[in-house]
């Protein structure tokens, strides 16, 4: 207990430990869980395709693969920073983070291109690698529009922070769509982006008794987004675009 003002009496409350732990270490524990679930989702294809391949893919893909792991062990950093406390260490790095992130979208975008067109010229997959360009093209604008507002809101803590978590959960779609059809079929694989994303909705509800706006504008935004490139996906106005795209 303690006193406020003479004749009155407020009981504080604790939050129970497991809250405790979930407010400090929940950033860094996510920023671990993606490093493991991008780990673990690539290493079933990655050294068919990539190490072991029949034909060699353009090396763009290595770079890409690099520049995006990079991304992944850099959240982890910062949010490692944030946890000890090194807050002017997190400032800095962050404007390497700033490129970093300027190469993801740019790599991202240039990687899917050059690897849908080696896939349909190359490997003749069909039209399949000309239609499924939408899916790379919208994870690249939702990592993008969620770290340009991380950067333009860096000053306002609780947005930033879970604009970083968005983009990153962002770019675990890839992995995700590596799981067999039976675990995840069609699109269904964006469930397990939304899945991460809501899991800082959950924090939040617990640690702070509410949603952060962030989560209540972004999420449902987020699969908005996923449910129209599953629609348009299949039309003749996107493969027409796409092959304008592409080619």
């Amino acid at each position: 207990m303690a006193t406020v003002s003479p004749g009155r009496l407020v009981h504080r409350t604790h939050p129970a430990p497991f809250v405790r732990m979930l407010d400090k270490y929940f950033y860094l524990g996510m920023s671990l869980l993606i490093l493991v679930l991008v780990t673990a989702m690539f290493s079933t294809t990655v050294p068919a395709r990539l190490f072991h391949p029949k034909i060699a893919p353009p090396y763009i893909v290595w770079l890409h693969g690099a520049v995006f792991d990079g991304w992944v062990l850099f959240f982890i950093l910062q949010s490692g920073l944030v946890k000890i406390r090194k807050t002017r260490w997190h400032r800095t790095i962050g404007w390497f983070g700033l490129a970093l992130g300027i190469a993801v979208v740019g790599l991202g975008v240039s990687t899917t291109i050059v690897m849908h067109r080696f896939e349909f010229l190359t490997l003749h997959q069909g039209q399949d690698a000309i239609t499924s360009i939408s899916i790379p093209l919208w994870d690249m604008t939702s990592f993008a529009v969620a770290f340009s507002l991380a950067i333009l809101w860096r000053k306002k803590l609780e947005y930033h922070r879970r604009l970083i978590l968005i983009a990153s959960c962002a770019l675990t779609a890839a992995a995700w769509g590596r799981l067999p059809a039976s675990v995840l079929p069609g699109f269904w694989f964006y469930a397990g982006v939304d899945l991460l994303i809501m899991m800082g909705a959950a924090r939040d509800l617990l640690v702070n008794r509410k949603i952060h706006r962030v989560y209540l504008i972004a999420l449902p935004l987020l699969i908005a987004g996923q449910f129209v490139i599953s629609q348009i996906t299949v039309t003749e106005s996107w493969k027409r675009l796409a092959h304008f795209i592409l080619f």
